[in-house]
């Protein structure tokens, strides 16, 4: 999507930072390469910017602090000349000094709040362990402010948000990466379950149709190199209508860079590879599976971000894209290998995947026969609760006959 002028130039000096955190917050998301970006832009006028998650648990706290900091114009100056190395040594944290007082006010109720926020969170995960918790794993909830003075937001707060942030956001794609290897562990223990619960002559029938989902999955046109020649010039003339004869980058570049900010963003880059995508990944196939659709999405990314992006600022600018042209990996000509072609996990971390689960299911079963107990031991003491009182009703009953 197109972002508004001054966004552009938030975009821009943020990106200087090398802080993907910041840049984030805004939001500037890449059209599909074959939508109608004049179309695109008029829609956003009207409706303003979209919001994306960064995936951080503080994600909120995150964006309303860097939304008042850039509000203070020493701030905003500070940091569109603002590098890596300053903001990683704290330099840039400093600047928090020289903040106007009323939006460094705001930023102690932004910090306040979040501490009440946090406090909120332990409680509620103590009373669920029922006091059984890692205390070391909740400190690390705490580590993106300074928890000691619950009270004020001042340049150590704003260092350790932007370190936490940092350090967080590198290992976001990592964190992606496992989740994904867990999910197709389950999904390879389920088919396994279900093939215990056949009889012989289902379960061949089962094992055919799954050796015949994957060799159709298997069964596609090459899939170029991500950022290779082949590739770009797939786009340039499936999406964009133009003669593969006549590609040239730096116009590529302009063309897909649809916020104008002079830089290729994580969502701008994956979105140029929906036609790689498409021939491997089809909703309506069976043996297709979106969530891997997903994950080979983030390799292609990653594998151009490590070829392309030489000042690891999780940008791309032309200069980067220019020099990567005259690279020989450029003109990649072998064929990307897909996720099937590249095993996830081993036997053996299936089988301690399945003993985890395993032991998750016993602690779980043993919790509910405590539970159970517990259920039947306050019955068994409601009962007598109510013969003693229907004890004391009948004592009461004689006393009054009695006394006539």
């Amino acid at each position: 999507m197109y972002a508004l002028p001054d966004q552009m130039v938030r975009s821009k000096a943020l990106a200087r930072c090398g802080l993907v955190l910041l840049s984030l917050w805004l939001c500037i998301q890449s059209v599909p390469i074959s939508v109608d970006k004049t179309k695109e832009k008029a829609k956003e006028e009207e409706l303003g910017p979209p919001e994306s998650d960064t995936g951080l648990h503080y994600d909120r706290y995150l964006r309303e602090v860097i939304e008042y900091l850039e509000k203070d114009p020493h701030f905003r100056e500070k940091l569109k000349n603002a590098n890596m190395d300053d903001i990683k040594q704290g330099k840039l944290s400093k600047e928090l000094n020289f903040v106007q007082h009323n939006f460094r006010t705001k930023l102690d109720e932004l910090k306040r709040e979040e501490m009440n926020r946090l406090r909120m969170l332990i409680k509620a995960k103590h009373d669920i362990k029922e006091g059984n918790v890692d205390h070391q794993a909740l400190l690390k909830q705490f580590e993106h402010l300074n928890h000691k003075n619950p009270h004020t937001f001042e340049v150590d707060d704003l260092d350790r948000l932007i370190k936490s942030a940092t350090n967080d956001l590198e290992n976001f794609d990592k964190d992606r990466h496992d989740e994904f290897k867990q999910y197709e562990m389950m999904k390879e223990h389920e088919r396994r379950q279900r093939l215990k619960n056949l009889n012989e002559e289902d379960r061949k029938k089962e094992e055919e149709h799954y050796e015949e989902m994957k060799k159709k999955h298997a069964s596609h046109p090459k899939v170029n190199h991500p950022g290779s020649e082949d590739q770009l010039k797939e786009v340039w003339q499936e999406a964009d209508g133009l003669d593969p004869e006549d590609f040239d980058p730096k116009t590529f570049f302009k063309m897909h860079d649809s916020n104008g900010d002079g830089f290729f963003d994580e969502s701008e880059l994956e979105a140029l590879f929906t036609k790689e995508l498409e021939k491997v990944y089809n909703p309506e196939n069976e043996e297709d599976d979106m969530v891997e659709m997903e994950e080979e999405r983030l390799r292609m990314r990653e594998h151009v971000m490590n070829e392309v992006d030489t000042n690891k600022d999780r940008l791309v600018s032309l200069s980067e894209f220019m020099a990567a042209t005259k690279k020989e990996e450029f003109y990649e000509k072998d064929e990307w290998e897909t996720l099937d072609q590249n095993p996830l996990y081993t036997e053996e971390e299936l089988r301690e995947f399945e003993q985890q689960l395993a032991n998750e299911e016993n602690d779980i079963n043993k919790k509910s026969a405590e539970l159970q107990k517990e259920r039947e031991e306050l019955e068994r003491k409601q009962e007598e609760l109510d013969a003693q009182k229907l004890g004391l009703k009948q004592v009461n009953y004689l006393s009054t006959i009695h006394s006539r």
